[in-house]
């Protein structure tokens, strides 16, 4: 059995999904394979970029403290899914590590479909998954990378409402290429400062009573100044330019999408604090490149990787062109 999920760039809308909000993610042509031979009483996987494989018990208690690390997740698909047999098999990644592409979603998923997981039900399958991280990592992901992979729409973004779980489909209009920029920064979410915006956003939903996505900016501008203010701003804006973006692309106004973006970027870095220095630069050499409409962090952040939307050819020898692939499968 051979089970394939591809990565993602989130194209804008980073630190809503959590909160219920939108996101305008895109799967890529970078994907994780795994090679599964079922059978036995453990599920056995090596990794042609880990050195040590992942050997995990059906019954596993506690994903978390599995070794080594990127055995977690592997042992987090077990521990939710619950298969009768494990197997043995291999994995193989065209996704970098660490880069915010997604690569441990797109391993779990992977995973999960190798173990017989439905792939006819991508929200049912994108919340296994995103337990799975959870038991993992102890980090709280919103949904949106499980399930972007899981449904995704070749030649297409994905806009998602992270409370309804909606999807639609946005089209990325011909002459425009999605490049992808790696910082060369690595970061892992449970070292970084992920749970602690996470519970600023919880906080400031507290203090209003209701979630972000149904809260005015006049509403934010109550909240005590100071940094759930400023998260909470970040959602609120973000949320609306999620919905400008996905329409202006839809309508083929790449430079309005582009702007969007780069106006994302500025938030992330100011009222949200997630970028960084390395991070800036790019964004800021980037939006002044001749021939790029936008540019900004994807991902949580800390590190990782900046996407642009340009010109084909405006942005030679800096980065990759990804393109919009469909989802995860098994053959």
């Amino acid at each position: 059995m051979i089970a394939v999920a591809p990565g993602r760039v989130n194209l804008i809308g980073d630190h809503t999904d959590y909160s219920g909000g939108l996101v305008c993610p895109m799967a890529i042509d970078l994907a994780t394979t795994v090679t599964f031979e079922p059978g036995g009483e453990r599920v056995e996987l090596t990794s042609d970029v880990e050195a040590l494989p992942a050997s995990v018990a059906l019954d596993v208690a506690d994903p978390a403290a599995v070794v080594p690390a990127w055995a977690r997740y592997v042992a987090g698909v077990v521990a939710v899914l619950r298969p009768r047999r494990g197997g043995r098999g291999t994995v193989r990644t065209t996704l970098p590590v660490g880069a915010g592409l997604s690569s441990s979603a797109a391993l779990e998923v992977a995973v999960a479909l190798a173990l017989g997981a439905d792939d006819a039900d991508p929200v049912t399958l994108a919340r296994a998954c995103q337990r799975a991280e959870h038991l993992a990592s102890g980090v709280p992901c919103g949904i949106m990378d499980q399930l972007v992979i899981a449904g995704a729409v070749e030649g297409h973004a994905l806009m998602i409402d992270c409370t309804t779980l909606d999807r639609t489909p946005i089209p990325i209009p011909e002459g425009v290429d999605v490049v992808v920029v790696d910082s060369g920064a690595r970061r892992a979410l449970t070292t970084s400062a992920y749970a602690t915006r996470h519970a600023e956003v919880a906080e400031a939903e507290s203090l209003l009573g209701r979630a972000l996505r149904s809260v005015t900016l006049a509403e934010v501008a109550g909240l005590p100044p100071g940094a759930v203010r400023r998260r909470a701003r970040h959602v609120v804006t973000e949320n609306g330019r999620v919905a400008l973006f996905a329409a202006a692309l839809a309508a083929g106004d790449v430079a309005a999408a582009g702007a969007a973006m780069t106006e994302s970027h500025a938030s992330l870095r100011d009222d949200f604090e997630v970028s960084t220095p390395g991070l800036d630069a790019l964004v800021q050499r980037l939006v002044a490149t001749p021939g790029v409409w936008g540019a900004r962090l994807t991902g949580a952040g800390f590190g990782g990787c900046v996407v642009a939307l340009v010109e084909p050819g405006a942005t030679p020898g800096l980065g990759w062109t990804v393109r919009p692939a469909g989802p995860a499968h098994r053959r």
